[in-house]
């Protein structure tokens, strides 16, 4: 069995079809599927649904997608250590939310490119499950997620503390307002997609404030979601920290919620076990140097 039609195999499982699959491996779309067939004939069963939407595991690809994400895990670990010399350089795959990439990331990424100009950082944004599934499956090194995050295989340390606040268009002076002047279903939810910790509070809102069957909407930039709240079409629930940095007091308006429902924690989670480069291990000290941790 070749790691590298493992490798392909987790990509297009997590990917959920060949062309993207190829284009994060920089690579054709027919070697992706000549590596995907090779693989079920020597398994001797088939790994894929092959359907116009894209791919999806069958039962045999779901029994057999743990073990090639550690292979590949544990093959990356292996060059990444024998290369390792103590001194930070070489690749660093990081993931964050992209809220958090936007408005906390910047200073800190700064810093740590100051001491340590020799690691190849890259950043990836995607939600709280996809960073936590890339973090698990080896591909990223370590992610910024929103908590909780409770999971066996996983480490976490709180980089930054936020305050979630209601997010509407300007002229809703208050929650009292929007509850009077909207229709008995709510506003429409504007979300990121599915996967999402502060999609997940919103609709936790909603439902507090009898909006369980609000329509939701969703959005794949914040800038995208931010012009759709300005213009009234519904509202969403950011880091304060965010939305009070892009200067658009003329155009929303934040509302503070209950601590329940308006403190999250950003935690910096990495697999648990896994060889800590000493590019990583120089984040690390870069996010718990004490001033990274903001409380809101």
């Amino acid at each position: 069995m070749e790691l590298s039609d493992l490798v392909t195999f987790s990509a297009v499982a997590r990917l959920g079809g060949i062309t993207r699959a190829a284009s994060e491996l920089n690579t054709v779309q027919s070697n992706i599927t000549q590596r995907v067939k090779a693989l079920e004939a020597e398994i001797g069963t088939s790994l894929f649904e092959r359907h116009s939407r894209g791919m999806t595991l069958t039962g045999a690809g779901r029994r057999l997608l743990p073990y090639a994400q550690r292979m590949a895990a544990l093959s990356r670990e292996a060059v990444l250590a024998a290369r390792d010399d103590g001194e930070p350089r070489g690749p660093l795959a990081i993931g964050s939310l992209e809220t958090t990439a936007a408005v906390r990331l910047p200073s800190l990424l700064a810093e740590f490119h100051r001491r340590h100009p020799a690691v190849q950082l890259s950043l990836r944004t995607a939600t709280t499950a996809d960073l936590v599934a890339a973090v698990l499956d080896g591909s990223l090194d370590g992610a910024f997620v929103a908590g909780p995050i409770e999971h066996a295989d996983l480490s976490a340390t709180t980089a930054f503390r936020e305050e979630l606040v209601l997010v509407t268009a300007r002229h809703w002076k208050n929650l009292a307002e929007l509850r009077a002047g909207t229709p008995a279903s709510g506003p429409t939810a504007l979300v990121f997609r599915s996967g999402c910790t502060y999609r997940q509070r919103l609709e936790q809102v909603l439902n507090e404030f009898g909006w369980p069957l609000a329509a939701r909407f969703e959005l794949g930039t914040l800038d995208g979601m931010i012009g759709c709240v300005a213009a009234d079409m519904g509202v969403t629930l950011l880091p304060r920290a965010v939305v009070e940095r892009r200067d658009l007091d003329e155009s929303i308006r934040l509302h503070a919620l209950k601590p329940s429902l308006s403190r999250v924690d950003t935690l910096f989670i990495q697999r648990r076990g896994a060889h800590q480069t000493s590019a990583l291990q120089g984040l690390a000290a870069c996010i718990g140097n004490g001033s990274q941790v903001i409380a809101a």
